[in-house]
């Protein structure tokens, strides 16, 4: 057991560039630093393409450390990848599992792959089968599985070795609500039993419900790290969100605002659908929305609709990058990311 004062993930400038020696910047990974205590779940944020699952995979030791340094339980990435994947489970953003093998076949090869005897493996696809609510679907092959319970059975199978660390990497990718609520009650169970979580995603209501830490990622660069509460305090104590009318001038709301609370706001412009701009400010205090909405009148800026509220890790996410998470696209450039991250088993 790793010792507990210890940190459980720590790394300085991580670095990860695909075309090093090219002279074309194609850092995918630019400088990260990390922190993770024992026994948190702690949050990466980004958009598809932000380098989340770049930086999982070199922690992983399924990618080369270009340049800086990470250790796992004081263990060090790059001298030491053997005792790096024993202090690991890794699951993936697609279901690595075999269709071809029932769930409890699955299970038995994973825990047998891991040097596990053949009654002890048996033994360990039974109770992981009941931890994760499977005992019924035991027998059944992955073919007949919903999406929900292929997840569920993945994530069974990063746990056969009880790793203390568990990296998961947009576990809730394709997830129905329902499902996705199922997957979050999974996570913090694993922490109550003494795991400690690194997890990314896209989707910025799981990092508020999950994290008790989170570091946002975009461009290969961290641009913040907090507790939720910490980050949504960081772009003021209320957000104004304002829904220009269609046509509205954006440029002059723009201008409006910076002159009337001195604050850049983040504009969303108007899509093809009819839908005007879309204005989000940080506010010191509430009651500067009126003076903002003031001086939109009296500058002949047309609004249809207002909202005032406590921030959001929408609002944050907006205000560090300029842009939302994408978490409503389609996934896509599945690549070869599976595959790698079944060798962390």
């Amino acid at each position: 057991m790793p010792s507990t004062n210890t940190l459980a993930v720590e790394a300085h400038g991580l670095v990860k560039d695909f075309a090093a020696g090219s002279g074309k910047h194609s850092k995918a990974v630019d400088g990260i630093d990390l922190e993770v205590a024992q026994g948190e779940i702690f949050g990466v944020l980004g958009p598809n393409g932000a380098g989340k699952t770049t930086m999982l995979k070199m922690l992983a030791t399924l990618l080369t450390i270009d340049a800086g340094n990470a250790s796992i339980f004081g263990v060090d990435v790059a001298k030491d990848p053997h005792r790096i994947r024993q202090l690991l489970g890794v699951t993936g953003q697609y279901a690595s599992v075999d269709e071809n093998l029932t769930a409890n076949e699955n299970l038995w090869l994973f825990a047998r792959l891991q040097g596990v005897g053949s009654k002890e493996a048996k033994a360990t696809a039974s109770q992981l089968l009941g931890q994760f609510a499977l005992e019924e679907a035991a027998d059944k092959p992955i073919s007949q599985f919903s999406g929900g319970m292929r997840r569920r059975l993945d994530l069974a199978a990063s746990l056969i070795t009880r790793p203390p660390l568990i990296f998961l990497d947009e576990p809730t990718t394709g997830l129905d609500p329902r499902t996705r609520g199922q997957m979050w009650d999974t996570i913090r169970g694993l922490v109550a039993d003494g795991s400690t979580i690194l997890l990314t995603t896209q989707y910025l209501d799981e990092a508020d419900q999950l994290a008790d830490r989170i570091a946002v990622i975009d461009r290969g660069i961290k641009v913040a790290e907090g507790t939720p509460d910490e980050l949504k305090t960081s772009v003021g104590s209320s957000t104004l969100q304002i829904q220009l009318s269609l046509g509205a001038d954006q440029t002059l709301a723009l201008d409006v605002v910076r002159r009337v609370v001195g604050e850049e706001p983040v504009l969303t412009p108007g899509n093809l659908n009819g839908t005007g701009g879309r204005l989000n400010v940080a506010l010191p205090e509430a009651d500067r929305a009126a003076d903002v909405l003031i001086g939109l009148r009296q500058a002949g800026v047309s609004i249809s609709s207002v909202n005032v509220d406590k921030p959001t890790l929408d609002e944050v996410f907006l205000a560090l990058t300029g842009h939302d998470t994408g978490e409503s696209e389609a996934t896509t450039n599945h690549t070869d990311e599976q595959t790698e991250m079944e060798v962390a088993r």
